[in-house]
């Protein structure tokens, strides 16, 4: 009887194991960015340049997705050198401290009445601190490119308040105004590659 029983148990790993899907990040169609308000009259716009995304799902059903992002911080870019100094000081990111930024995700929700929108919550580690995140995930279709491959494409849209994560630089204008502001815009572009 204990035989039978650990036999179904081994066969239905075996099962759920052969539906898991794995899925890369082709970073040439891929960008981790973010806009952040300068001085209340515009924005800059910055991405990470070095990161690396695992994506597991069983089948190709994308709400039982398993994402990990983890972003070497010292490779923030903002076009500007000196400007990307100071961002990877500890007014900022403190890079030579908490070289890592890290999202988990936890859970993907459907929205109602929206076939390709989802809300991707997850844990974000940032300076050394962990926070839940609410995002918004887009999921643009599922192809098959010319070379035989399935591609997958999304757009991460949210925004976060970097003060929550001790990253709380602060300098305001003669009117008050920030110089910085406080809530981050992500702008993420996300295009998966199948691969098992």
């Amino acid at each position: 009887m204990k035989k039978g029983i650990l036999t179904i148990v081994g066969i239905s790993v075996l099962v759920a194991l052969a539906q898991q899907v794995q899925w890369v990040a082709d970073k040439s169609h891929s960008r981790i960015g973010f806009k952040i308000a300068h001085m209340g009259i515009s924005q800059v716009a910055g991405e990470f340049t070095d990161w690396n995304l695992t994506v597991t799902t069983e089948g190709e059903d994308f709400t039982t997705a398993k994402v990990r992002l983890e972003i070497n911080a010292a490779s923030i870019n903002t076009n500007n050198e000196k400007r990307d100094a100071h961002l990877r000081q500890c007014d900022f990111l403190c890079v030579e401290k908490y070289p890592k930024i890290i999202f988990e995700s936890t859970k993907i929700t459907p929205v109602k009445g929206k076939d390709n929108e989802y809300i991707l919550e997850g844990n974000l580690t940032m300076k050394g601190k962990t926070h839940p995140v609410k995002l918004t995930l887009i999921h643009h279709g599922t192809v098959r490119d010319p070379w035989g491959n399935t591609r997958a494409g999304f757009t991460v849209k949210g925004t976060i308040d970097r003060f929550k994560w001790d990253v709380s630089y602060n300098k305001t204008l003669e009117t008050g105004v920030p110089l910085v502001g406080r809530e981050v815009e992500l702008d993420t572009h996300i295009e998966l590659i199948k691969k098992s």
